[in-house]
């Protein structure tokens, strides 16, 4: 994993753009942890000033600095997003090592469920647990749900990348020196397909944080917790953009459309790396 960083830093314009994109939205999340104000109390300043060299991005028609809320909201956004994907990732190449190397019955009855959860539609799924749990869905709640429904896509493709490996000498040599199944998933398959979970991490990101912003502008989450989509959500309830208190949005959208691209760029990037003719053009016929 070390070496593929290297080599993306290194040889892709792609990925260094979205890194410093990335490296920006994380600097914002990191200074809530020394906002002078809590993130849950309203009316700690003026209401509805615009960016000033005081107040840098503005505040709210509830009394609270838009800079400030949106560290903490972009912090809580990210780490939904980052919850969503590492939990589905785990489940995505558990499922994928075993079903891919396993084959038979095993393959089959993993895949069964793996094709079910693609095709179920996850929206109105997750709106029907909001409406039955309204009172005790909570942010680690939603995001525990949205990962048992997003990592489908990815078990599939790791299995098809370990089942080409299953019919590899070096796996034949390794069951015959009497490795164990989880030896030889874990010791010698497992570094194949880390590159790919590096993409699909950040793809799966980009999802889980779109849908959630998606519900909490909707008002389909906690919207107590300071995320990007429950500022919107508050600000779209005080009629910012009739009142003319544009900064409210705008600043959220900035945060949130960069966190996207640099996300996206991540992706693209490191997905030219995992094709062998993208990645010898790019490096020049390099690693």
């Amino acid at each position: 994993m070390a070496v593929l960083l290297r080599n993306l830093l290194r040889h892709s314009p792609e990925f260094r753009i979205g890194a410093v994109l990335i490296a920006l939205v994380l600097l914002l999340a990191m200074l809530a942890s020394v906002s002078p104000y809590p993130p849950d109390i309203v009316y700690v300043v003026p209401p509805d000033l615009p960016p000033s060299p005081t107040y840098w991005f503005g505040t709210t028609s509830r009394g609270q600095d838009v800079f400030w809320q949106l560290s903490f909201a972009i912090r809580n956004t990210l780490l939904f997003g980052c919850t969503v994907a590492l939990t589905s990732r785990v489940i995505a190449l558990t499922v994928g090592l075993i079903s891919g190397y396993k084959g038979g019955w095993i393959d089959r009855a993993l895949m069964s469920v793996n094709d079910t959860l693609i095709v179920i539609p996850l929206l109105p799924i997750l709106v029907l647990f909001y409406f039955v749990m309204r009172d005790q869905i909570s942010w680690l709640m939603l995001a525990l749900i949205m990962a048992c429904f997003g990592w489908a896509y990815d078990a599939r493709l790791i299995r098809s990348v370990v089942m080409s490996l299953r019919a590899r000498e070096f796996t034949q040599t390794c069951l015959f020196s009497g490795m164990s199944t989880r030896q030889i998933l874990t010791e010698e398959h497992l570094p194949y397909v880390l590159p790919i979970v590096f993409s699909t991490t950040m793809n799966n990101m980009v999802w889980s944080i779109g849908l959630e912003v998606t519900l909490a502008v909707l008002g389909f989450t906690d919207i107590d917790t300071p995320t990007i989509g429950g500022m919107i959500y508050w600000a779209n309830q005080h009629a910012a953009m009739v009142a003319g208190v544009w900064w409210w949005i705008a600043f959220p959208t900035l945060a949130v459309v960069m966190a996207f691209i640099g996300l996206f760029l991540l992706a693209v990037s490191a997905n030219a790396y995992i094709d062998p003719r993208s990645r010898l053009w790019t490096t020049g016929g390099g690693s």
